[in-house]
């Protein structure tokens, strides 16, 4: 568990530098390595629901049903500021 959270820190960060390269380095080519950094996470994140015994479709569900709960109209910036959880 503790290489797969790590490994996900580290993915999480490739994907941020590529966003950061995209808009405020002027790269738009990077679409491919968007992909390939994605799917690490995607891949680490199975790993820490598989050593949890989580299920990847219950811990969806679970986050839409907790965002559907806070943002009832569709999330908006004056929901995200005025929420009350």
């Amino acid at each position: 568990m503790l290489n797969y959270g790590l490994g996900i820190s580290g993915e999480a960060g490739e994907v941020s530098d590529l966003i950061k390269k995209r808009f405020f380095h002027g790269h738009t080519d990077g679409n491919l390595e968007l992909a390939k950094e994605l799917g690490d996470v995607l891949w680490y994140i199975s790993q820490i629901a598989r050593e949890a015994d989580l299920s990847l479709s219950e811990i969806a569900e679970g986050n839409i049903e907790k965002l559907q709960k806070r943002y009832p109209e569709g999330f908006s910036e004056h929901a995200s500021v005025n929420r009350s959880e």
